[in-house]
């Protein structure tokens, strides 16, 4: 049963076993060293790229850190 969090869900992989239903998702997303799609701006989560790398270039629109 999906939580009543479903209908929040902004990840568009809704094909995932665990969309909608955020405890599940960030357990998997984090066993895979990975961030959830809800955590990245619109364009970043449809890349699919869910690795650390890609959330910090995605929240600082690629500008490096120093």
């Amino acid at each position: 049963m999906k939580s009543s969090q479903s209908g929040h869900c902004t990840c568009t992989n809704n094909a995932c076993p665990s969309w909608g239903d955020c405890r599940p998702c960030v357990a998997r997303h984090r066993d895979r060293k990975e961030i959830p799609g809800c955590f990245f701006t619109a364009a970043g989560e449809k890349t699919y790229d869910r690795s650390v790398e890609n959330f910090i270039k995605d929240q600082t629109c690629g500008v490096p850190m120093a």
